[in-house]
């Protein structure tokens, strides 16, 4: 007689917005990748799984789920899962564990600070005193408070409130705040809708900040083949966007409303996140300085991080897919710019000097420096053609930069252009090398007229 069937129901949260979880999240769900992948037989053969997909803007309401067993997963950033694991600790039901992460960057860019575009303000040190809004509890909120702590800023150096994406975003644009300081993709995609610029980037901490994916113990000990399954499918969503990364972020923009050409800065190729679920010791570090950050403000005691990872479940979803987990562990290498400059007919050789252009309905087409790159925009532009958008890369952080947001550095004799995020560096390099500092537009009629 067969057995009558039992209904399970996966509970994952995830942040469809946060550019950084999307591979853990939206694509996975979209492809159906974690039904290709759940197992069917065995025990699982009068199994009939449901998926619980919900999302949210942040990652402490996706704890609150996982507390009261409505989720089973959470993918969500390095400050939110540390709190997450510590919740979790005193629970009697189960613990959490990291079992994945999603991407990172080992620099810190990801989270940032804008201000207003006609803010007077250029750096951190400016809003000395002014109101900043950050979502409290986010990622971004440990970058300001580690900023803060690494100057030796006290508590009150910014007025520091308290709000959501959504709220910071408006408040901004209807100058109510003085600087918005929020995770990926705001500091990108605030500036890139046209009415923001960033003065600060979480690259200029040095220090790495990564999402990542959490799981109940309970349902983990019980179900370890749904927990390999998900980390399975994690694994084919990061090489459905390398593959083809321009139709990946057109993809991401049709279901999250991200704009493409902001989903492609942080997950194209030299993207601003690195796509690996491997659980770098470099990450778990980091979270053991996230939870001393939380703990100086009072708002943790004693967690170790190390404790709280299990990479049994990511190193078996490797093993069963034939890859080898512990060479991927060791390498920290993106995918990077390659191919031919058609404009300064050469090859790409050193990617993080490289740009590429977006013309509107045509392939993303790469080219080898940044003069080039200018170069070739003045051109396309000169020819009719509609442009999205233009990156170039910061000449001495190396994160890809929208380049009508970026400070060139020209040399005088224009043997050189050099894209900075803040002004201050482009001033520096600019004196070294005899040049001046030029906005987007005197830099690409300084490149087409070589005048």
């Amino acid at each position: 007689m067969a057995s009558a069937q039992t209904t399970v129901t996966i509970g994952i949260g995830t942040q469809d917005t946060t550019t950084n979880t999307v591979t853990t999240g939206i694509v996975v769900r979209q492809l159906k990748l974690l039904e290709k992948y759940l197992p069917k037989d065995g025990k699982y053969a009068s199994v009939k799984f449901e998926l619980d997909w919900q999302n949210f803007t942040s990652g402490p309401p996706v704890t609150n789920g996982m507390m009261a067993n409505k989720l089973q997963f959470g993918a969500m950033g390095d400050y939110p899962l540390v709190v997450n694991g510590f919740t979790f600790e005193n629970n009697p039901e189960s613990k959490s564990r990291l079992i994945a992460v999603a991407a990172y960057s080992l620099q810190g860019s990801g989270n940032g600070v804008v201000v207003h575009k006609d803010s007077p303000y250029y750096e951190l040190s400016d809003l000395k005193g002014k109101l900043v809004s950050v979502p409290f509890g986010s990622a971004a909120h440990g970058m300001v408070l580690k900023a803060m702590q690494d100057r030796g800023w006290g508590a009150d150096y910014f007025q520091l409130v308290s709000q959501s994406p959504e709220v910071g975003s408006t408040n901004l644009q209807e100058k109510k705040i003085d600087a918005h300081a929020d995770f990926v993709p705001f500091a990108e995609l605030l500036p890139f809708r046209g009415f923001a610029r960033k003065i600060f980037d979480g690259v200029e901490t040095s220090f790495p900040t990564w999402h990542g994916v959490v799981v109940r113990t309970d349902f983990a000990e019980k179900y370890p083949e749904v927990v390999i399954a998900y980390i399975k499918a994690i694994i084919a969503a990061n090489e459905w966007v390398r593959t083809d990364p321009k139709r990946a972020a057109e993809k991401i923009q049709e279901w999250t409303g991200i704009n493409k050409e902001v989903a492609y800065i942080f997950l194209g190729p030299g993207g601003n996140m690195t796509t690996d679920p491997t659980i770098k010791p470099a990450l778990i570090d980091a979270a053991a300085t996230d939870v001393k950050v939380l703990q100086n403000l009072g708002r943790m005691k004693d967690f170790d991080p190390r404790k709280w990872v299990d990479d049994s479940y990511v190193r078996k979803a490797f093993s069963e897919l034939g890859m080898d987990y512990d060479t991927q562990l060791k390498s920290t290498a993106n995918y990077e710019i390659k191919g031919e400059d058609s404009f300064c007919k050469k090859p790409i050789t050193d990617p993080r000097k490289a740009g590429e252009v977006w013309v509107d309905g045509e392939a993303i087409a790469p080219y080898s420096s940044a003069s080039c790159t200018l170069g070739a925009y003045a051109a396309l532009k000169a020819a009719g053609k509609k442009i999205n958008v233009a990156y170039v890369f910061d000449t001495s952080r190396g994160i890809k930069l929208f380049a009508d947001q970026a400070f060139f550095a020209v040399a005088g004799d224009k043997s050189e252009t050099a894209p900075f995020l803040l002004k201050k560096d482009a001033e520096a390099y600019a004196a070294k090398i005899s040049g001046k500092v030029l906005g987007f537009d005197d830099a690409l009629k300084t490149i087409a007229t070589g005048g």
